[in-house]
């Protein structure tokens, strides 16, 4: 009797902590946030943005604080309207809607204008949300704005309060190519476009900032391509949100054969890159280390929105190739397993 009951309290001791652990393991996500990040994308114009921010959305490592939605230039044929950031937040708000995650993440509205000059900030709720993300002393993660258009916001922030600039990352979607790194495609535009969006802003990021930049300019950007194909086999059958997206992309290709525009059968989803660079990083050692970058000096903008060299520029990264597979794939599967 003693020797049964000895056998069966060392049964036990075997067998709670193996109980315990399996519970733990359960409990614990096998994906978690290591990282923050705020997007800031001018949701009401090229609809690539709303394809970032569901992939961004979609992003189990990835610790979303915040949307901002951001101008255009004025008179965009994307948006017209005077007031296309507040229309960008809705754009936004409506995707979360269909995602069903309304309510998770605030979303706000950056300034409906540029910046006066490359000294002068504008004053929005965007800029206070970085600015307090940015200080914040409660979290070891590190910080990335992720930005898809113009750098109004992320500009008057650190112009407000400088001290920010070495608490984040900035991941810019913009800029055209170096000279020495590539070549501008044929019928290029002059400024880039989300340079020319707001060229003060960028005039504050590159010549008077310390903010550790991360560009990704338009010879980079321009891989991103996704063929109609895919469009229709990868992401309209999958879910409210695979239809939706689907819809905008096709609504726009047909608005854009009114003016006699022929775009073939790709898409360039360019601000997908910013979910590439920052939830799709390496495992250990974490660094986007399936695409390519090269340092360089911080250039200055000058105010046609060119590159002037700058010899004592601080290093910054100007990605050269992108890992379009990973992050198409991730996008896929991701999209089909929410769908389900």
């Amino acid at each position: 009797m003693v020797k049964r009951v000895i056998l069966a309290c060392l049964a036990l001791a075997f067998i709670i902590p193996h109980v315990a652990i399996a519970q733990a393991t359960a409990a614990n996500k096998p994906v978690s946030p290591r990282i923050r990040v705020i997007m800031d994308n001018d949701f009401s114009g090229d609809p690539d943005g709303l394809f970032a921010l569901t992939h961004l959305m979609l992003s189990q490592s990835v610790d979303v604080r915040g949307i901002i939605g951001s101008h255009l230039k004025a008179g965009d044929g994307f948006d017209p309207s005077k007031t296309q950031a507040d229309n960008a937040a809705k754009k936004a708000t409506e995707l979360l809607s269909i995602l069903k995650m309304t309510g998770r993440v605030p979303v706000v509205a950056g300034s409906n204008t540029g910046m006066l000059n490359d000294t002068t900030p504008v004053k929005s709720a965007a800029v206070d949300m970085i600015i307090n993300e940015a200080s914040r002393t409660d979290t070891q993660l590190p910080l990335y704005v992720v930005c898809g258009a113009g750098l109004t916001e992320i500009a008057s922030a650190v112009l407000t309060n400088p001290a920010i600039a070495g608490k984040l990352t900035l991941v810019w979607i913009g800029g055209p190519e170096y000279a020495d790194l590539a070549l501008p495609p044929p019928n290029y535009s002059n400024p880039e476009y989300n340079l020319n969006i707001d060229i003060a802003a960028a005039r504050a990021v590159f010549n008077h900032s310390q903010l550790r930049l991360w560009q990704v300019p338009r010879n980079a950007y321009r891989q991103a391509l996704l063929p109609y194909s895919q469009l229709l086999l990868k992401i309209k059958p999958h879910g409210e949100a695979g239809k939706y997206l689907t819809n905008v992309i096709e609504g726009l290709m047909t608005r854009i054969q009114q003016w006699h525009l022929n775009i073939g059968e790709t898409y360039v989803l360019g601000d997908s890159p910013l979910v590439l660079l920052t939830a799709l990083q390496s495992s250990f050692e974490a660094d986007p280390s399936s695409s390519e970058y090269t340092l360089k000096n911080c250039p200055k903008i000058n105010a046609q929105g060119g590159y002037d060299y700058n010899a004592g520029g601080r290093n910054i990264r100007v990605y050269t190739r992108l890992d379009i597979n990973l992050m198409f794939n991730d996008f896929f599967a991701k999209l089909e397993l929410n769908a389900r």
